[in-house]
C-alpha cells in the first residue's frame, strides 16, 4: 500500500516499500505558472533530505526542487524532457520528477499527510 507525504517547500513523495516516487504539488506548480524547463538528477545519483536535487524553470522564475527523503535516484521522469508542461498539467501524477531507493525510512515522520500540507497551503477542501 502506497502513502504520500509532503514537505514544506511544496514536494510530495508517494512511498511504496522502500521506492518513492517525487514531484511537486499543485500547489507549487501553479504558482510557478508555464512550466519550460526541467533538470533533473541521474540515475544513480545519492540523494539526502533537504538537498537541492532538481531545477524548475517557468515563464516567471527557477524553483528548486529538494529531495523529501534520502536515498538513491533510480529514475527521472523521461516524458519531462519533451514536455516540461506535464507538470503544470499533471504535477501529482504523470508529472512526477524521479524516483528513489529510501535509504533512511524513518525521515518520513517528519514530512506532512494530506490534511496537514493543505492545512499549510490554505488550500482545505469540504
Amino acid at each position: 500500500m502506497a502513502d504520500v507525504y509532503f514537505t514544506k517547500e511544496h514536494e510530495w513523495i508517494l512511498v511504496d516499500g522502500q521506492q518513492g516516487t517525487v514531484g511537486i504539488t499543485n500547489f507549487a506548480q501553479g504558482r510557478l505558472g508555464d512550466i519550460v524547463f526541467v533538470d533533473l538528477p541521474d540515475s544513480g545519483h545519492t540523494v539526502t533530505q533537504g538537498q537541492e536535487t532538481a531545477v524548475i524553470e517557468s515563464v516567471k522564475a527557477a524553483s528548486d526542487v529538494y529531495t523529501p527523503v534520502s536515498g538513491r535516484v533510480t529514475e527521472t521522469n523521461a516524458q519531462l524532457t519533451q514536455d516540461p508542461g506535464l507538470v503544470n498539467r499533471a504535477a501529482e501524477s504523470d508529472g512526477w520528477l524521479f524516483r528513489i531507493t529510501l535509504s533512511n525510512p524513518g525521515e518520513l515522520a517528519s514530512l506532512m499527510r494530506r490534511d496537514e500540507y493543505a492545512a499549510l497551503t490554505g488550500t482545505l477542501q469540504d
